[in-house]
């Protein structure tokens, strides 16, 4: 925690002078009390109850620290509802898929783990489907429809290759339309200067700045694959265009990690799931990479990004707080004072 206006903490000096203030009334009561006659008049004056009568005086004291500290401005990190808009779930769709050693296959495991996420997800969030083997498309725009989504995943036809950096690109194309991202240009060595944005016509328009990865609280991406890439733009290349643009890219790694030859209809193939590149792309655009080696690692993959995802963690300034406490406080001192001793304090 800490304060942006702290030169108002030196007021917290007052507290021990109260209690000073307190404790020289207190005994100034003593004193007037031991004149009476009577010992019942004084055991009356002085309270017979000791700790109770303690009680409203101490709320009061936190209450005056509470409001101290809010007029500090105290900032803290909290956990709040996040306000992502947007989820694009980038899907590898390459041969290596149909691979039986996640149940019933990597592809139907894939397909039902991202399905129970949409569902999981607020219903006010848009979430968008690419699907990437060689190329990459958008299988489904952002929306807010389920069932659109459901579809659009079950739609899912397996192609040869694995072009992991185009699905990144044509991810943020989605999310940002109007940027100019141009895919073609990159695969053949012609990519814009970074930075630049073109309208529909083509034109140059204002340079878009870059900014602190993981800054686009808007809008993330999660990328699904078992193989490295064999094929379009370089993944680390399009990491650092999303991390550019503040967009978190997390990635999920299933299959083998050693290699493995998968054979189908005559053909095989040797797949290697590529990590190092897979946590470098989460960790220059401020993500996290995770490994499922299961049908059930995969959902509890899922279920921890939906928490992530809809929560986040950020510093927020939590002077109301204090502020709302301090007059709890200050109700409880009186209301007590009032119930036990008819007056306040």
């Amino acid at each position: 925690m800490h304060f942006l206006w702290p030169q108002f903490l030196w007021l917290m000096a007052a507290l021990p002078v109260l209690v000073l203030l307190y404790v020289l009334l207190l005994r100034r009561k003593k004193k007037l009390a031991v004149r009476y006659a009577s010992l019942s008049i004084v055991k009356e004056a002085m309270g017979t109850r000791q700790f109770r009568r303690h009680i409203p005086p101490l709320l009061f004291l936190l209450a005056m620290a509470a409001m101290l500290l809010a007029a500090a401005r105290p900032v803290a990190v909290v956990t709040l509802p996040s306000n992502q808009q947007t989820i694009i779930l980038a899907m590898d769709v390459s041969g290596s898929m149909r691979a039986t050693d996640v149940q019933p296959n990597r592809l139907v495991a894939a397909q039902n783990a991202a399905k129970a996420f949409i569902q999981e997800l607020p219903r006010h969030v848009k979430v968008g489907i690419v699907a990437f083997a060689g190329s990459a498309q958008v299988a489904q725009l952002p929306t807010v429809n389920r069932e659109d989504l459901v579809t659009a995943i079950d739609r899912f036809q397996l192609q040869r290759a694995t072009a992991t950096g185009n699905a990144i690109v044509i991810s943020l194309a989605t999310l940002f339309p109007d940027q100019g991202i141009d895919l073609a240009a990159m695969q053949t060595g012609r990519e814009r200067p970074r930075g630049t944005a073109i309208d529909s016509d083509r034109k140059e328009k204002k340079e878009v700045a870059p900014v602190a990865p993981g800054s686009f609280s808007s809008a993330a991406i999660i990328m699904l694959t078992d193989g490295q890439r064999t094929t379009g733009v370089d993944p680390l290349e399009a990491a650092k265009l999303a991390s550019e643009r503040g967009v978190r890219v997390y990635t999920v790694g299933i299959g083998t990690v050693d290699g493995e030859t998968i054979g189908f209809e005559g053909w095989s193939m040797r797949v290697r799931l590529d990590e190092e590149t897979l946590k470098a792309i989460s960790n220059k655009t401020a993500a996290e990479y995770f490994y499922a080696g299961t049908a059930a690692d995969l959902k509890k993959v899922y279920s921890t990004l939906s928490s992530k995802l809809t929560v986040e963690k950020k510093e927020t300034e939590v002077s109301a707080l204090l502020a709302m406490a301090a007059a709890a406080l200050a109700l409880l001192s009186a209301g007590l004072s009032l119930f036990w001793f008819n007056r306040i304090l």
